[in-house]
């Protein structure tokens, strides 16, 4: 492919993306915009400044979404590692059908899975908190977290364990010092999908934290349809930026290459 062309396709998918974002960030600074108005004919600060305030409630939102979807993807790490290494490494009898449960919760429809979990979390006690929010996210994130592992996995070199375990080295060291280093990409792919899932939740959210946990989501739909474009438009703002953040930090190092994934990451 060109390099004429790949700048063509780039330009082309940037735009893609930031069109849809330019109408909020007019709503965030307009009062009043109305059709046939090409631009808002009043500009103010007013939804920032409501935006950042500490009575707005926007900021509390803003550090509730960061630490749940922090604490979901620290837990749907800790379960998909080893779960897509399993899967990666090993041929099991009964394999296809664990791929498929742990694709189900993707393919079966959201309402549906959101009042089953709903039904068991009110037994056990864990709806309108926290703790129950961050485990009812895992439920979309997880499948992610292990599939992408699962990718890594399947291609990464056990003979290099084995020669460092040759070496004296325990498992723990071996894990450390020769795994880790060489499905780091890996990792870093499978959190940063995790991390945009469970910022993203909305049904999830909502019903299992039974209103009491307030996310950035949940806060923005209630504006949206106050018919609060303006506010919306600063929330909706503001709830980009941690994705486009971490997108931007983590572009380079997502080129890198790894022993893991020989071929997939290229710089």
């Amino acid at each position: 492919m060109g390099r004429a062309l790949r700048t063509t396709l780039g330009t082309v998918l940037i735009l893609w993306l930031v069109l849809p974002l330019i109408p909020l960030g007019l709503w965030s600074f307009a009062r009043g915009w109305r059709w046939p108005d090409l631009l808002p004919p009043v500009w103010t600060l007013d939804a920032w400044a409501y935006a950042l305030s500490q009575t707005g409630g926007v900021l509390q939102s803003l550090w509730t979404t960061i630490a749940i979807a922090l604490a979901a993807t620290a837990l749907s790490l800790l379960i998909g590692i080893p779960a897509g290494r399993a899967l990666g490494l090993h041929r099991f009898r009964g394999k296809a059908l664990v791929e498929l449960l742990i694709l189900a919760p993707v393919i079966v429809p959201g309402i549906a899975v959101v009042f089953g979990v709903q039904t068991v979390f009110v037994s056990l006690g864990l709806t309108q908190s926290a703790m129950g929010v961050i485990l009812a996210h895992l439920i979309p994130v997880l499948p992610y977290t292990i599939l992408v592992m699962a990718a890594v996995f399947s291609g990464f070199d056990t003979a290099q364990e084995d020669q460092a375990r040759s070496l004296g080295a325990s498992p723990a060291q071996a894990f450390r010092h020769v795994t880790l280093p060489a499905i780091a990409p890996g990792i870093l792919v499978a959190g940063l999908f995790a991390f945009l899932v469970s910022w993203s939740q909305y049904i999830l959210t909502l019903v299992i934290g039974g209103g009491r946990v307030e996310t950035l989501p949940l806060l923005l739909f209630g504006f949206v349809t106050s018919g609060r474009n303006d506010i919306a438009g600063a929330i909706a703002m503001i709830n980009i930026l941690p994705g486009l953040l971490i997108l931007f930090v983590t572009a380079r190092r997502l080129t890198g290459r790894s022993a893991a994934l020989p071929g997939i990451l290229r710089p």
